[in-house]
């Protein structure tokens, strides 16, 4: 068998490298016969022409015939596959640069504000300052050199979550309630990375960021051998209408690209507190 597909192989590549030819080889010798007709009808003035395959000849010149047809086909049927291999190439570009796009707007505010912030520490708490730089810098070596990857392990993401809202804590100077729970049975499997950050971002965004006092962000990480479960409570100023931003449009069509029918995305708005619930069945 493995004989058999090495040999169409080499024989496709054959069609491939020498196609011009081929094609010529095959155009020049099915007009042949439509040559001799045309010779005989228009130079000799015969009413009609017949071919009688009833000797030797005859019988290869048939069987000639037969193998350009065969040659035709398989030449058919080798472009058909090469004209779906590259629409599937193609594709795969498009989804892998679109993936790549969309990662790519994962909001880079909090970053310049922790700049901004370091600024003010160096000089006031130099020790402070170089924490910041090693959380700071750990945290954009995982966005930009892993979050390029296709995945990541659950531990990661989770560690990268962790050093974000530490961050965030060192950050404001107010009393922020975290509070993480989690129930992982397995911290190995591995999930596209940079898929909770956004949810994370928008509690602290909308609702740390506009609250003076009493703000909280929970956490909730639970997973199974089938699926995990990543929710995000946070309150928030009723005074300050919140809207779908361009983040979470970014994490539904990511969602949609590598979670086809496998995940589903929650968020609701109660009471000055806001709930977002993701649930990833495991592939």
């Amino acid at each position: 068998m493995f004989s058999i597909l090495h040999l169409s192989c080499g024989m496709f590549k054959w069609f491939s490298d020498n196609k011009i030819i081929l094609l010529s080889g095959i155009l020049l010798s099915a007009s042949v016969p439509i040559f001799i007709t045309g010779y005989e009808v228009i130079v000799k003035g015969k009413e009609s022409v017949s071919f009688v395959f009833d000797s030797t000849i005859g019988v290869l010149v048939v069987f000639y015939y037969i193998l350009l047809l065969l040659l035709g086909v398989s030449f058919l049927f080798y472009w058909l596959v090469k004209q779906i291999k590259t629409i599937i190439r193609l594709k795969n570009e498009k989804t892998n640069a679109e993936l790549l796009h969309l990662k790519s707007q994962v909001n880079p505010h909090f970053f310049f504000n922790m700049l901004n912030n370091l600024y003010g520490w160096v000089d006031k708490d130099p020790s402070k300052a170089k924490d910041l730089i090693l959380k700071l810098s750990d945290l954009m070596r995982y966005s930009i050199y892993d979050g390029q990857k296709d995945k990541v392990s659950l531990k990661e993401e989770i560690a990268f979550l962790q050093n974000y809202m530490e961050l965030h804590r060192m950050r404001y100077h107010k009393n922020i309630n975290i509070n993480v729970v989690m129930d992982v049975e397995n911290e190995e499997v591995e999930i596209m990375p940079l898929l909770f950050i956004i949810l994370v971002e928008n509690a602290f965004k909308h609702g740390v960021e506009t609250l003076r006092d009493n703000a909280f962000v929970n956490l909730i990480i639970k997973s199974t051998e089938k699926e995990i479960l990543f929710e995000v409570k946070n309150n928030f100023d009723e005074k300050n209408k919140v809207k779908e931003g361009i983040g979470l449009q970014n994490l539904r069509k990511r969602l949609d690209i590598m979670y086809p029918k496998n995940h589903k995305l929650m968020a609701e708005s109660n009471d000055g507190t806001f709930t977002a619930q993701l649930i990833l069945t495991i592939l």
